[in-house]
């Protein structure tokens, strides 16, 4: 076999071949589509079908986007514009796109809520992201309190009484859990509580007399469009997680009195319509109040939502703990934990991620059904869209108005829905 070589074999070669490229078959968008649109008789058919739908939905609609008015001053005009042709009227969001983003809030301080809005971005980074400084988790916290006094305005002394609340709890906490971690917690519940009851109020007045610093003050029912989306929005979302964290770790617990309240709750709130619970938030809520008292409507609706989707939460999460092997409980025992430590090193991280997707869909979910505050008053994206077209300038315009808002709502959505699934693939270590 020594002897064996090219010039006594014909078949045996010398040389490697020269590296070429794949089939056109086998490389690039040909071999994506090959396998994800034409991989088969019926694939091919339904690829087929789905494009003659599009064509038909594009050539019906595709020339009445791309003759669009934007200048006219009502639908009128955009009607003498287009002299008989059909075309879109989008004038009504160029007249009338403040009024969609901010309701009635007075102009002159538009800039408030756009600078909440910029502060948000900057205070959900560190939180979104890990590899930020965790530094920037203290802006985080305190950042309600800031985005609180930008849209309402009044004396800042007033949010500062809020969070001093809060200050009192964690102090109350760190003194009282040196004797029992039970009380602590109760410490921390009513230290808030007596603050804001008792002190608060004094200094709110008391700090406004010597030093009075604020903004003009603007009441809720100036609020509108999707300001009030994302108001509602961000604070149920923001609030929801902790809360059906709590729930769900309620439900599982091993003590009787604890589990029923958390499952009494979770499902009475389960079983009624959100509706019905706005309604209860802007009707009867005043009823069970002090007389005299004034409680913000839009709060009320907060604490109504983050109740509502707070129950879904708990069940998302609940599933995510059932889907862990007993293994990790096991295993949490076994490095000698308490609850509280197994629960954040080891349980609960594995429990968020396996439920990512359907934290996230309530989220969108919770989002979207912000529309529904028009039924008590509160004139969201669609309440105005009603307002607008009841104007006699805009008396029969629909389309346009509907196209803008289902816009907005899918950037926010789909942004949440792309953020879900970078989060994933992230966190997705156990397969690499």
């Amino acid at each position: 076999m020594s002897d064996t070589h090219a010039q006594t074999v014909a078949f045996v070669r010398n040389e490697m071949i020269a590296p070429s490229d794949p089939p056109a078959r086998e490389a690039g968008a040909v071999k994506w589509l090959r396998e994800n649109l034409f991989s088969g008789v019926l694939n091919t058919f339904l690829t087929v079908v789905s494009l003659l739908i599009v064509w038909y939905a594009l050539a019906a609609i595709g020339p009445w986007l791309l003759n669009s008015v934007w200048t006219a001053g009502s639908l009128a005009e955009c009607r003498a514009i287009l002299d008989g042709t059909s075309g879109a009227c989008f004038s009504v969001i160029t007249d009338r796109w403040h009024q969609l983003l901010f309701g009635f809030y007075p102009p002159q301080h538009y800039w408030r809520p756009v600078l909440a809005l910029a502060l948000l971005f900057a205070a959900l980074a560190p939180v979104l992201f890990t590899a930020l400084p965790r530094k920037l988790l203290l802006f985080t916290a305190i950042y309600p309190f800031v985005a609180y006094h930008l849209l309402w305005g009044g004396s800042v002394w007033f949010p500062v009484s809020v969070a001093l609340g809060f200050v009192a709890g964690i102090l109350a906490y760190l003194i009282v859990a040196r004797v029992s971690t039970l009380i602590a917690v109760f410490a921390a519940i009513l230290a808030p509580v007596f603050w804001w009851t008792f002190a608060a109020g004094a200094f709110d007045q008391t700090m406004s007399g010597i030093l009075p610093l604020g903004l003009e003050f603007v009441r809720s029912d100036r609020f509108g469009g999707f300001l009030i989306s994302l108001i509602i929005g961000i604070s149920g979302i923001s609030l929801s997680l902790p809360i059906g964290i709590l729930l769900a770790l309620g439900r599982q617990s091993d003590m009787v009195f604890l589990k029923s309240v958390c499952v009494v709750v979770i499902e009475f709130i389960r079983g009624v319509p959100l509706i019905t619970l706005l309604f209860t938030a802007s009707l009867l809520l005043n009823y069970f109040l002090p007389p005299g008292s004034a409680f913000d409507l839009i709060l009320r609706v907060i604490i109504m939502v983050t109740l509502f989707a707070s129950a879904y939460m708990a069940e998302v999460i609940r599933g995510g703990l059932a889907a862990l092997p007993k293994g990790q409980y096991e295993a949490a025992d076994a490095l000698g934990l308490n609850y509280w430590k197994a629960q954040r090193l080891i349980i609960m991280p594995q429990a968020l991620k396996i439920s990512i997707p359907g934290i996230v869909n309530t989220f969108i979910g919770l989002f979207k059904d912000t529309t529904l505050v028009v039924f008590i008053g509160l004139l969201d994206p669609i309440g105005l869209s009603n307002a607008i077209r009841a104007d006699t300038n805009w008396n029969g315009i629909y389309w346009e108005l509907f196209i803008f808002i289902a816009a907005l709502f899918f950037i926010f959505c789909f942004g949440m829905s792309r953020y879900s699934m970078y989060l994933e693939r992230k966190l997705k270590t156990d397969h690499r």
